[in-house]
């Protein structure tokens, strides 16, 4: 037979172990949210390099000179959406199918890279935060090694990414 004190002691200490399990549980989901954020944010860095793949494709072919050509030149487009459809030239054209969506911010919008006449040459991500892929770039992307930012990882019909990017307060980023 068990006494009133004994039956008490029994449940506190059901109620701690209770309490401690609650605890276990909630720091292994934790956990678990925490790697899948990072396991998704890996997924979005690596997808943005294949968009940004299609961006360089695009702007080159609307320059009219292939990726490698050692002096890319032309016009860049003035806005995205001369991608889609080249008024420069009669019937259809297109650089590219669609503007895809940053899988950084989920958003279709992009950061611009200018030059001196206000052709695009180069798109960067808009996203806020340190990337995750820090090395193992393939060569053309070498410059975005220890990149501080997303922004610093731009995408365009020549080698930007190793010149140095002017990016003034207001207004769209230039290029000297």
């Amino acid at each position: 037979m068990q006494t009133g004190d004994t039956v008490v002691r029994e449940r506190g200490s059901i109620y701690v172990l209770l309490l401690l399990m609650i605890a276990v549980i909630g720091g292994a989901t934790s956990l678990a949210v925490s790697v899948g954020a990072r396991m998704a944010r890996r997924d979005a860095e690596q997808h943005l390099l294949v968009i940004g793949a299609a961006f360089q494709q695009a702007l080159a072919s609307h320059a009219g000179t292939p990726l490698d050509h050692p002096r890319a030149s032309g016009v860049g487009p003035r806005e995205l959406e001369d991608l889609l459809r080249d008024s420069r030239v009669p019937g259809l054209r297109r650089h590219l199918r669609n503007i895809p969506v940053d899988p950084l911010t989920g958003r279709s919008q992009w950061g611009l890279v200018r030059d001196a006449q206000g052709g695009i040459v180069g798109v960067h991500s808009l996203a806020v935060g340190v990337p995750i892929k820090r090395t193992g770039f393939e060569s053309r992307w070498s410059a975005f090694e220890q990149a501080q930012s997303y922004r610093s990882w731009v995408f365009g019909a020549k080698p930007l990414a190793a010149a140095p990017i002017l990016r003034p307060v207001a207004g769209p980023p230039t290029l000297p």
